[in-house]
């Protein structure tokens, strides 16, 4: 979150496996209940119902705006922020990104979507909220996730926004964005963890927990037994392979581009690609995006745009 005039601009990244702020991250999956849930945590009241987030991840959808959960997630990444400096009231700026070659064709229905109601009262964790949204700018996420780094960007560079959902590439030639080439394709880290839950139930006839994948994902190993870890393992190995193709296809050659790799396939990529790690360089802060999105409005608003 960061301050500018007399509203606080938070942005936040609506992922289909985790809502990310510049400083937290929740898993996206989201139950509803009409009465208060049993257990206390990450529960949200807002317009008459109970939303309970992180349990699990949200399914595909390519239209964000097609249903309330990424509206609520959006309130619920705000009263995350919020939090963190015991405020309860605030003028909020939303600054929120899309896939990059969505974003000229949804971004003015997305941001319509978060700017529904400019006045909002909400509960997060049996408190009130009252927050007056002052408006809100769409960004492309892969190229927000690695702003930090675009004063390094000489020559040609690929980017790859590895998120549950989609991947999305993009060049950038000598710091500059190039807008012809930009490409999403729908092979997103969800794809990986279904193909390794099928795969072991298909062998052994046994239903496994996403979050023994998500460990194996996220440091390379696991502590289970050495027949289900091969088998996983050879599913997320097929996958980063499958993503390689994917760059590839597009044109990727490791030896006349850095490749930049963010979002929540950088581990994937990082602990089972065989890639030139020479000439790579991994996001590795899944909140990247988020703080990018920040950035580019700050330094959008400052200049008057």
């Amino acid at each position: 979150m960061q301050v500018f005039k007399n509203f606080r601009i938070i942005g936040i990244d609506h992922g289909y496996g985790n809502i990310k702020t510049a400083n937290t991250v929740t898993p996206t999956g989201v139950s509803v209940f009409d009465s208060e849930p049993t257990f206390e945590g990450n529960v949200l009241f807002y317009d008459g119902k109970y939303y309970r987030f992180g349990e699990g991840h949200k399914p595909f959808i390519s239209d964000k705006t097609e249903d309330e959960d990424f509206y609520v997630a959006t309130l619920f990444g705000i009263a995350k922020e919020l939090s963190r400096e015991n405020i309860c009231e605030a003028d909020v700026y939303i600054a929120a990104g899309l896939p990059l070659t969505w974003v000229k064709s949804q971004r003015e229905d997305f941001r319509k979507y978060l700017l529904k109601n400019s006045e909002v009262t909400f509960t997060f964790r049996k408190k009130r909220f009252n927050v007056h949204i002052v408006g809100c700018s769409i960004y492309p996420q892969g190229y927000s996730a690695v702003i930090g780094k675009l004063g390094e960007m000489n020559g040609v560079n690929m980017i790859a926004d590895i998120g549950n959902g989609t991947i999305n590439i993009m060049y950038v030639n000598n710091k500059h964005p190039v807008e012809s080439k930009c490409y999403t394709e729908k092979l997103g880290v969800d794809q990986c963890m279904t193909a390794a839950k099928n795969a072991v139930l298909d062998k052994f006839g046994v239903k496994i927990d996403d979050t023994i994948i998500e460990n194996i994902i996220r440091n390379g190993n696991a502590n289970i037994g050495k027949k289900y870890l091969d088998c996983i393992t050879e599913q997320v190995r097929i996958y980063a392979e499958k993503v390689l193709d994917v760059l590839e296809k597009y044109e990727y050659n490791s030896e006349l581009m850095r490749l930049y790799i963010t979002g929540g396939g950088v581990s994937i990529m990082k602990n089972f690609a065989e890639l030139d790690f020479e000439n790579v360089v991994l996001i590795e802060d899944i909140c990247a995006a988020a703080k990018g999105y920040e950035t580019i409005c700050v330094n959008s608003l400052r200049r008057g745009r």
